[in-house]
């Protein structure tokens, strides 16, 4: 999981300190989450899925496919 999403940031050509503004929280803990050195909070994977246009489940490892689902 902590490799996808400093892949899906790498992709986007966004810096640590980029997706820490966008969720609201320090590049430290979001350096942390890339690490996996914290756990990533149900309403963080939430946004980072929105952000990038994937699916939770892509984030977690459990599928290699990205669909995104739109909100209903």
């Amino acid at each position: 999981m902590y490799k996808r999403i400093r892949d899906l940031r790498e992709d986007a050509d966004l810096k640590q300190k980029d997706m820490a503004k966008v969720l609201n929280c320090s590049q430290q803990v979001y350096s942390n989450y890339e690490l996996g050195q914290r756990d990533i909070p149900s309403d963080i994977l939430i946004a980072l899925a929105k952000f990038h246009k994937t699916n939770v489940d892509y984030i977690l490892g459990l599928t290699n496919t990205k669909t995104y689902f739109k909100d209903l």
